[in-house]
């Protein structure tokens, strides 16, 4: 059996939790692993590669990438998404040139044409600082160990491509976004990001991968599905 499984995977488990569940339903022996890991909060598209399509791992990790996202201002959290407590933001030290509050800005109120302002500078090739908690490796140990035992975790800007952002909806403190990026972004860094230019801070609340490559997630198979159905009814030709 060899193939790719275009998975709708579910928030609250792991990828590597996803790849188990469906390796119950293939024959004894049979290789499968995943391309681009999705954290557990998050949802949608999950490359699972089968058989002969681990083989497609580097191609299909190097595919441009669609994200929807929602993003709430005026607080952060350590880990730049719900898995941790919400703190207040603080405005020192973090690197991004805030814009120029307006009247409504003065009282927390970022307007739509500032969002927006903003959001032009997070598009094309872009400098990206990855967050702490993340499987970056620092001295050979992946950052978000270092990070949970307490120790202070600086990661380098790296350079990587956002293709596009559009502004799907905006109510104060939401913001939903539509992301196409390349290789190696982190959304959470996004969140930070455009939180700081706003001068409000920001983390993710929600994100869910729409597409990687041609995999689109109307398309896309849950594992519910693969229970009923079996993998070989939703597993694609390489």
């Amino acid at each position: 059996m060899n193939g790719i499984i275009n998975l709708d995977k579910p928030a609250g488990i792991s990828s590597a939790r996803a790849v188990a569940r469906v390796k119950r339903l293939l024959p004894r022996g049979t290789k499968i692993g995943h391309a681009g890991t999705l954290d557990p909060f998050a949802t949608g598209v999950l490359l699972l590669l089968v058989g002969k399509g681990t083989k497609q791992c580097e191609r299909l990790m190097g595919e441009a990438k669609q994200y929807e996202t929602a993003i709430k201002l005026g607080a952060t959290t350590p880990t730049l998404d719900p898995e941790s407590p919400e703190e207040p933001f603080s405005k020192t030290g973090t690197g991004i040139q805030a814009v120029h509050p307006g009247a409504d800005e003065e009282h927390g109120l970022q307007t739509r044409a500032t969002v927006e302002r903003v959001l032009t500078q997070f598009v094309g090739e872009i400098q990206q600082r990855p967050p702490a908690f993340s499987a970056m490796k620092v001295g050979g140990q992946r950052a978000y160990k270092l990070a949970r035992s307490g120790e202070t975790v600086e990661l380098k800007p790296r350079i990587v491509h956002v293709y596009g952002i559009e502004l799907l909806d905006y109510a104060w403190p939401l913001l939903r976004l539509r992301i196409d990026c390349g290789r190696g972004t982190y959304i959470r860094s996004i969140a930070r990001d455009v939180g700081e230019a706003l001068g409000v801070g920001g983390y993710l609340t929600q994100l869910r991968r729409t597409r990687i490559g041609s995999y689109d997630v109307s398309a896309a198979a849950t594992l519910d599905q693969l229970d009923a159905d079996g993998v070989e009814r939703h597993l694609h030709a390489i």
